[in-house]
């Protein structure tokens, strides 16, 4: 019973794992989808909602039936539930490249050259945080968590600059105001990326040493 239960937790632990490479995916595109104003990929992203979201029922839905059929302590059941969380996360992720899709599919190419190249900056950075999430949720890299928690200042510094200059361009040409709201909408969906890329490392350093560290320092101890 023991060898079939760790059978079926580390397929549940491929699966989401699948999942994070699809939402990553999902993520690019959406970026590519915004600099290279591609709205027929931008509508490719939206269609695919339907299919993380019943994943991630799928597979919430499998950990729940694992934690009871089983009943695991320990280290098993810390795997349970951070699978649960991380799923959870991963969704709404894939919700933030729908919503940044959304805005890049009516986006004129030649609106906001400036500030679209403002963004262009940030892509990488919020790329590289999902992407070392992913990293350290598959390999049970505390460090690499920890790099993923240690970039979330540049976001937020990047975020506030952002908003700012986007208010002043804004109130300089009005006529361009659905235009701005639109890369708003886009920055501050790639904000909430880089936070859930953050619950999803803190998760990972949970996983690894049983310390809950959210709303907490985030560099722990051991």
């Amino acid at each position: 019973m023991a060898t079939h239960f760790i059978n079926l937790l580390d397929e549940l632990m491929r699966r989401s794992l699948r999942m994070g490479a699809a939402v990553e995916d999902m993520l690019l595109e959406a970026c590519e989808a915004v600099t290279q104003a591609d709205h027929k990929l931008a509508r490719r992203i939206v269609d695919r909602d339907a299919e993380i979201d019943a994943e991630e029922v799928a597979i919430e839905a499998e950990a729940v039936r694992l934690m009871t059929l089983f009943q695991p302590m320990g280290a098993d059941m810390r795997r349970l539930c951070t699978i649960l969380k991380v799923n959870n996360d991963l969704e709404r992720i894939a919700d933030c490249g729908v919503n940044i899709a959304e805005r890049a599919a009516h986006l004129e190419p030649d609106m906001l050259v400036e500030p679209r190249h403002t963004l262009r900056d940030i892509y990488p950075v919020v790329r590289r945080m999902l992407h070392g999430a992913i990293h350290a949720y598959a390999t049970l890299d505390r460090d690499a968590a920890e790099k993923v928690m240690a970039e979330d200042e540049v976001i937020d510094a990047f975020y506030g600059d952002f908003i700012r200059n986007l208010v002043a361009d804004a109130s300089s040409s009005p006529e361009t105001m659905a235009a701005h709201l639109d890369v708003l909408s886009i920055a501050k969906n790639l904000e909430r990326t880089a936070d859930h890329a953050v619950n999803i490392a803190e998760d990972v350093v949970f996983l690894v040493t049983g310390q809950i560290i959210r709303h907490g320092p985030k560099k722990v101890s051991g």
